[in-house]
């Protein structure tokens, strides 16, 4: 009897043994499975950044490389050089852009010199074309030349401002100088005449700055 009380007591014990093996056995199952999804999901979150930042990384690089290029790709300059009896216009430009010379002032009779640079090629001229750089060189004098476009200014359509590269004084005009066309003009005086560089647009304010800096002519 003390036998049988003994084999079912080991026989209980066994059980309960197995079934809390079992117990275990689905309790790290479940734990591991958990840990191997929360690595999973931690690794891809991980993954995902670093390849995110790899490519913002390679982008910031790109766009480095492409701007030193352009940079690089507009030297050396060129020099525009305008005829000596308006004055000898002289100033630097980036290579890649054409210059054409609108006017032949070879035929004299005081006409205004009228020139046009743009990158690769000169579109044809119109009052609604973009170029990088205008240039005109009116047969007037100063006050009269800046006088045309004080009506703007009083409406406030275009900024003026003083302009003083520390060689030549003028007038620096922004905004819009038609219903179209909006761009940013200096204005020198040269002697009984009066040269405007004007470049149309944001895009090459840039590059229009830069040359102002070159500007020579006979005073």
């Amino acid at each position: 009897m003390n036998t049988r009380r003994f084999e079912v007591g080991a026989i209980n014990g066994s059980i309960f043994a197995i079934v809390a093996l079992v117990i275990l056995v689905l309790v790290f199952g479940s734990f591991s499975i958990w840990s191997f999804i929360n690595y999973t999901e931690q690794k891809r979150d991980v993954d995902g950044k670093i390849a995110d930042a790899s490519a913002a990384a390679v982008l910031k690089n790109s766009e480095e490389l492409q701007k030193k290029f352009e940079e690089d790709d507009k030297k050396p300059l060129r020099q525009f050089t305008g005829p000596v009896d308006y004055g000898r216009l002289t100033f630097d430009y980036p290579k890649f852009w054409a210059a054409y010379q609108a006017t032949d002032v070879s035929m004299g009779g005081g006409v205004t010199y009228e020139a046009y640079l743009h990158p690769y090629t000169v579109p044809p001229i119109g009052k609604t074309t973009k170029f990088a750089l205008r240039i005109t060189i009116e047969q007037k004098i100063y006050s009269k030349a800046l006088e045309a476009y004080s009506a703007q200014i009083k409406k406030g359509d275009l900024k003026s401002s003083v302009y003083d590269d520390g060689v030549h004084t003028g007038t620096r005009l922004e905004g819009s100088f038609s219903k179209d066309m909006v761009g940013t003009a200096v204005l020198l005086k040269m002697r009984d005449r009066t040269l405007t560089l004007r470049t149309d647009g944001d895009v090459f304010k840039a590059d229009f700055d830069a040359l102002l800096k070159t500007v020579t002519f006979n005073e």
